[in-house]
């Protein structure tokens, strides 16, 4: 049975699992830095990367012990590469290439994005080859089209903000803590959807991409017009970002012929999202899968896995593999107007 240790540092969350073959997580430890990072609102990375210094050996000591296993009895040692925030991706992968060094092993270099996009398989043992996949996270949103372990297509991506930058944004204008996704799912719920009049931007264009700037210049307008409640404007926030979501997406499923819309990253733990997006594959007559909640997040469980699949493919990497900021998971896809950066 493949054993893997996985490894991930590339934000703020540190964290460390083992992983086998057939899907069996035997151990995983996180520990996330919100409490850092609220008086910011938002990640800074120097703190970010020093607070990963700090607690990844005694996580994968952690991990090690409880699953009752020696680093010697592991096949491979994955540990994310990119991309991400620099100084913290290096302590992962550091940390990584010290244990593949020292234990004699090889060393997995995971692109984070490949464990997100991967990560549904890790839960659903039939979910196939190929998939249309919308990754929306903090800083990514992004459909694609999974063909396999390093085989993907981008159909659309985002021109400025992300979707889960997006919501810290919202909710930092409206004075909700970090990280703002869950602020703004729970205070939403209170809210009335159609109350505050926001845009939806590209809703409805032939263009296949993103766009969230607009939004959070919106609802920084409606903020400091003081004349909504914030619920109702967190709720029509979310109403717009679910619309944009399912239009671009429902846009890629013309466009492909895969028999399962999947949807991965930190943006897929919302419920809301979920079941809008879970409506329009049935609409489609599409297959649906997520993962659970905490596979969405940043995990190291997700980091073992594909490490495991890229294992399985014969695909291992250098001792001297650099750490990466940016590593677009399609590196021949066309440019996109804008910015352009979370290509």
């Amino acid at each position: 049975m493949t054993l893997v240790l996985g490894l991930e540092s590339s934000c703020d969350d540190s964290a460390v699992a083992l992983v086998t073959g057939d899907r069996q997580i035997l151990a995983q430890a996180v520990v996330g830095q919100n409490s850092a990072h609220q008086p910011f609102g938002g990640v800074v990375p120097e703190i970010a990367a020093r607070a990963h210094v700090a607690v990844l050996p005694g996580l994968i000591r952690q991990v090690l012990d409880e699953a009752r296993v020696r680093i010697a009895a592991v096949d491979a040692v994955a540990a994310t590469a990119g991309p991400g925030l620099i100084g913290g991706v290096m302590v992962a992968l550091l940390a990584g290439k010290g244990l593949a060094l020292s234990a004699g092993k090889p060393l997995v270099a995971v692109n984070h994005l490949e464990g997100h996009a991967l990560s549904p398989r890790l839960a659903d043992p039939g979910l196939e080859f190929p998939y249309l996949l919308l990754l929306a996270s903090g800083g990514h949103c992004q459909l694609l089209e999974v063909r396999g372990v390093d085989d993907y297509r981008r159909l659309a991506t985002t021109i400025d903000d992300a979707a889960g930058e997006a919501f810290d944004k919202a909710a930092k204008l409206l004075g909700l803590p970090y990280p703002g996704g869950p602020a703004i799912e729970a205070l939403a719920r209170e809210g009335d959807p159609a109350a505050v009049p926001l845009p939806r931007p590209l809703l409805g264009s032939r263009e296949p991409h993103f766009s969230f700037a607009g939004l959070k210049s919106a609802v920084q307008r409606a903020v400091a017009s003081g004349a909504h409640r914030p619920a109702d404007i967190a709720s029509s926030f979310q109403q717009a970002v679910i619309d944009c979501l399912v239009d671009r997406t429902a846009r890629a499923l013309a466009a492909s012929d895969a028999p399962t819309l999947v949807v991965a990253g930190g943006v897929a733990a919302n419920q809301a999202i979920r079941g809008a997006l879970a409506g329009l594959a049935e609409r489609e007559g599409r297959a649906f899968s997520v993962p659970p909640g905490w596979l969405c997040t940043d995990n190291a469980a997700m980091i073992a896995w594909a490490g495991a699949e890229r294992l399985a493919a014969g695909r291992t990497d250098p001792l001297d593999t650099p750490p990466r900021a940016r590593w677009p998971l399609d590196p021949v896809a066309e440019t996109v107007r804008g910015a352009g950066v979370k290509a």
